[in-house]
């Protein structure tokens, strides 16, 4: 079985329709960038879907965002547990229209015994700081 970190090297650049065990990072659709041991990059095209009526990114897409990759960047961890989000802590600073490709850098600070807390930055296509986050994940058991 291939581990965490491996399956994610295996990944870059590929975009998660083509192969995320996430149904719901699959819908996203995000392209994996880079991935390392505690750290992911992610790019994802604002769709329409992804849109508030303003045209603008919804603050509930980029809270998915997050919360998306932040789960992902733990398991670059190579634990056997499934980390879930206890919170997921967001600051809004810029928005993103549709159309744009924007990134997200995921980092995880700490992973203690029980919970890991995780950072994550979202950044525009010119380098600007559009959201940040953090979030602590706590490890369970996966659902059976």
């Amino acid at each position: 079985m291939t581990n965490g970190l491996e399956f994610f090297k295996q990944s870059i650049g590929k975009e998660a329709k083509d192969g995320s065990p996430s149904p719901f990072g699959r819908w996203l659709n995000g392209k994996l960038i880079e991935a390392d041991e505690g750290f992911i990059k992610v790019e994802y095209l604002v769709r329409p879907e992804f849109a508030n009526p303003a045209g603008m990114i919804h603050g509930g897409a980029y809270a998915a965002i997050f919360d998306e990759v932040m789960g992902m960047t733990t398991f670059t961890l190579n634990q056997s547990e499934f980390f879930a989000a206890i919170n997921l802590n967001i600051d809004f600073l810029r928005p993103s229209q549709v159309g744009e490709t924007i990134t997200i850098q995921s980092e995880v600070v700490r992973a203690g015994r029980t919970m890991a807390h995780v950072e994550a930055k979202i950044l525009g296509p010119e380098g600007k700081l559009r959201a940040k986050a953090s979030s602590n994940l706590i490890k369970t058991a996966f659902p059976h």
